[in-house]
């Protein structure tokens, strides 16, 4: 049986890692995207699996193939048997389906099989007696990696995904897997269970049954719900079916298939009872070596059988007799009698099937070699002559056809013209450049060397294999796990873990921070010991010995304290320190002021350099003998909550007082304005200012899609719903003459409505001609409007001046905002229409840039082809 273990999908959470992992983490994108592709494939099999009630697990055989072809999918190391080529997920592929599930070309294998079904039709043509067409028809050709062997209406014709329900599977998705439709395989299981795949499309065999069945035991005394693919189980106790002796019992624990024999050991008698042995149950009916010897019922003769079981039966002798030739029969001769011979002609047919015994009737077997004279002609029907019937005729002629091979001679003495296949090896060198064909001497190409390279990491827990001759085009994969290798330094137990490598560990990047004497710590990049590294990443180890350093790297002593320090003059100022090694104490004195913290805290003492003696006191403080200056310059904090009013103090210690200072601040509707403490305002949150500047009253903000006001109480951002005014308006005809009021959103729609903006609609205008006129007013209106198209000029032309001259601040900052928007378009405009003319003119330059170097590299491509086709034309005239 095959064991099981549980299969878990790549976490989602790492470890962390050092800065050189970091560095390549862009490289590992493909790992990351492999991972997600085999999580939404096994997904709906996992799904299934964990809610199955089954007590199997998941068995990690059935999800190798599929995980094994993400992992070289996803480093880049998916490679066609055939030409040695790289498959991208945008070429046409053809995946075997009988052992290896191994992926080529579809142009690839479609050449293959054709050559190989030729070939093989050509072969039974000159073989077999069939014509050519039925030769044709019966070709097969095999896979060139597991040989399993397909027909010639296989061939495949067509681009078809991993469970061949899609033709031309997309590319360009790179969620879903690389020649797969996506959709769920839905391909029959194995050991026909009636149930059908639940993974995505894939690659490789499908994995055993997931779902539930009510099974029993091999033995069948036991039942119990199984997993179908694992539904075959064995319950470890006695099997204790019926054996073939119906006398004993299987002693062997619960199995497949038929029991073994029964090896019960008793004493059991031959067929003819002469012998006793101690036997197998199974070996119990047994003969002897002894011969029967028992009387037959003539009473002259004794039975020469062997041992047997029964009646030995009459005498062979008895009754009518002939002589020896069959010719003359003797009555009533008793069986102890000798017949005589005839002296008649023998005439048996002799063992060479054509001639009869030319002597006298004999006791015995006939001549076994015929002497007559006949004529024969070899095999190859080069030398005829006349020989005895027994001898056989061959010539000296070598034949000089050539085998199927086309390589070889058969150059087989006497050859009849049906050569022998070639028996000698092909050892032509395989287009993997590492291995010569093994194969018997052949036509046509070589298959592919079947032998996979396994490339993995220093560790061997990521691996994936390639085809032999493409390994040198690989990295090895980048492993996810963890180097096993400890650091020795003493950072080992606060380093960064790294990932798998080849070659040395990186350096310990921590500061080494081992003390010294002094105090002080060496800042220097770690220098402790280091553990002997990997060996280097190589496909073909070296024949001599390497040269691998198996021992650590010693680390080196820190270097004397490098630490400089500042060392104070004899009054200790700040200005005037030195840089000095740290086991210098020399002490000096400096010109400049005294920089110590005046009593306020905030300001230093401005005095010539002095010496200070201090005293440590009882709290801790230290008390200097000298005092400093007093401080006399005004208070230069910044208060907290932050205002921008100064602190009216002198320069003191401590907080400052709270700002008392009055700030006034506008309601939100501009209506009135509000006077606060700053300290109070300050401290106020954002939603409580916004609450405490409200007025309380209504906005009186006009709203912007009609002539009223802000019905809401003071508030901030825009007036809400302006689309919602329920005031009432006075709506007229075009004459005046009608009048009736209508709720103003009425009348914003009814303007939207004959499509007209209420913005733009002026205030002695709003309403007026909603109202249809009748026929009373249609004179009216034509004297209306011909009067107002006279007076609507004038009006413009005397209306834009007051406007200038008295109308609101807000509208006139308004109108400059507007204006410097339209300047800043018109640059934004302008800028833009530069920078498309740049694109374009670099776009062009690299065209012409890409032409004309691809012009000339295809021209140079020419001119080394042509080279190859002189020098292979020089190897061939050399050949020959």
């Amino acid at each position: 049986m095959n064991t099981t273990a549980n299969y878990h999908p790549p976490p989602s959470s790492q470890p962390p890692f050092s800065d050189s992992d970091l560095d390549s983490d862009s490289d590992s994108e493909n790992f990351q995207v492999g991972s997600d592709l085999s999580n939404s494939i096994f997904k709906t099999y996992l799904e299934f699996s964990s809610s199955s009630s089954s007590s199997s697990s998941i068995t990690a055989v059935d999800l190798s193939k599929i995980q094994s072809f993400l992992t070289s999918s996803s480093s880049g190391a998916l490679s066609c048997l055939i030409c040695l080529e790289r498959i991208r997920p945008s070429d046409p592929t053809w995946s075997c389906s009988s052992l290896c599930f191994a992926l080529f070309h579809l142009l690839c294998i479609q050449s293959w099989a054709r050559q190989s079904s030729d070939l093989s039709a050509a072969r039974a043509a000159a073989r077999l007696p069939i014509t050519a067409e039925t030769a044709a028809k019966q070709a097969t050709w095999n896979c060139p990696k597991c040989r399993s062997s397909y027909s010639k209406s296989e061939i495949p014709r067509c681009y078809l995904c991993f469970c061949g329900k899609l033709r031309d599977p997309p590319s360009d998705n790179p969620w879903i897997l690389p020649h797969s439709c996506g959709e769920i395989c839905n391909r029959p299981l194995p050991n026909n269970c009636g149930h059908f795949c639940l993974l995505l499309c894939h690659p490789g065999p499908c994995p055993s049954c997931p779902k539930s069945v009510k099974a029993r035991c091999f033995c069948g005394s036991v039942e119990d719900f199984r997993r179908c693919g694992f539904k075959n189980f064995s319950c470890n106790k006695l099997c204790k079916k019926r054996l073939d002796c119906n006398k004993h019992n299987c002693s062997e624990i619960c199995h497949p298939g038929t029991c073994p024999p029964c090896r019960a050991r008793e004493t059991y008698r031959c067929r003819c009872g002469k012998k006793e042995e101690e036997k197998d149950c199974c070996d119990r009916d047994y003969r002897c070596e002894n011969e029967c010897k028992k009387l037959l019922n003539c009473g002259k003769h004794v039975c020469e059988r062997g041992c047997h079981g029964g009646d030995c039966g009459e005498c062979p002798l008895q009754g009518n007799r002939t002589c020896p030739c069959g010719k003359r029969i003797y009555e009533g001769l008793p069986c102890d009698g000798v017949a005589p011979v005839c002296g008649a002609t023998c005439n048996k047919l002799l063992n060479c099937g054509f001639h009869r015994c030319p002597e006298r009737c004999h006791k015995g077997s006939c001549v076994e070699t015929c002497r007559t004279m006949v004529k024969k002609a070899c095999r190859c029907g080069g030398l005829k002559k006349e020989v005895p019937c027994y001898q056989d005729l061959s010539c000296e002629r070598k034949c000089l056809r050539m085998r199927d091979c086309g390589r070889h001679a058969c150059k087989r003495r006497c050859c009849d013209g049906d050569c022998p296949p070639c028996s000698e090896v092909c050892d032509k060198r395989l287009r993997c450049k590492n291995h010569k064909c093994p194969a018997p001497c052949h036509r046509g190409a070589c298959a592919p060397c079947p032998i996979m390279v396994t490339i993995s990491c220093a560790c061997g827990e990521t691996h994936f294999e390639v085809p032999c001759g493409t390994e040198m085009d690989h990295k090895p994969p980048k492993c996810r796990k963890l180097c096993k290798i400890a650091p020795l330094c003493r950072h080992a137990s606060t380093s960064k873990p790294h990932r798998c490598h080849y070659g040395a560990c990186p350096p310990c990047r921590a500061p080494c921070e081992e003390e010294y004497p002094c105090g002080h710590k060496c800042n220097l990049r770690c220098h402790g010991p280091r553990p002997p590294p990997n060996p280097e990443f190589t496909l073909k180890p070296k024949k001599k010995k390497s040269n691998h350093q198996t021992e650590c790297t010693p680390g080196t002593p820190c270097p004397p304290c490098p630490e400089l320090v500042w060392r104070p003059c004899v009054g200790e100022h700040f200005g005037a320190e030195r840089m000095m090694v740290c086991s210098n104490t020399t002490r000096f004195s400096c010109d400049n002021l005294c920089g110590n913290l005046l009593p306020c805290g905030n300001h230093y003492c401005t005095k010539t350099c002095h010496p200070l003696e201090t005293q440590p006191s009882s709290s801790g403080h230290q008390k200097r003998s000298e005092s400093c200056e007093v401080c006399n310059l005004p208070c230069q904090k910044v208060r907290m909550p932050k205002c921008s009013h100064p602190c009216s103090l002198p320069c003191h210690p401590g907080e400052c007082l709270p700002c008392k200072v009055l700030v006034k601040r506008s309601c939100h509707c501009g209506a009135m304005v509000h006077a606060f403490e700053c300290i109070h305002y300050n401290n106020l949150s954002e939603k409580d200012q916004v609450a405490a500047r409200s007025c309380g009253g209504p906005c009186h903000r006009k709203l912007p899609n009609c002539t009223h006001l802000c019905p809401e109480i003071c508030h901030v951002d825009k007036c809400p719903a302006p689309d919602k005014c329920s005031k009432k308006v006075t709506v007229r005809c075009k004459c005046q003459t009608l009048k009736k009021e209508w709720i103003c959103q009425d009348v914003q729609a009814a303007y939207r409505d004959t499509g007209n903006d209420p913005k733009d609609i002026p205030k002695n205008q709003f309403g007026l001609g909603l109202l249809p006129c009748n026929s009373d007013c249609k004179s009216k209106v034509q004297e209306v409007e011909s009067a107002l198209q006279l007076r609507k000029p004038k009006v413009l032309e005397k209306k834009e001046p007051e406007n200038e001259k008295h109308g609101p601040k807000r509208r006139k900052r308004r109108d400059r905002i507007q204006e410097g928007k339209q300047v800043s378009r018109f640059q934004q405009e302008f800028v833009a229409s530069v920078k498309r003319l740049l694109l374009f003119i670099i776009i062009g330059a690299a065209l012409i840039a890409v032409t004309y170097y691809s012009y000339k590299g295809l021209l140079q491509l020419s001119d080394w082809m042509n080279e190859v086709e002189l020098q292979r034309a020089r190897r061939r005239r050399s050949r020959f």
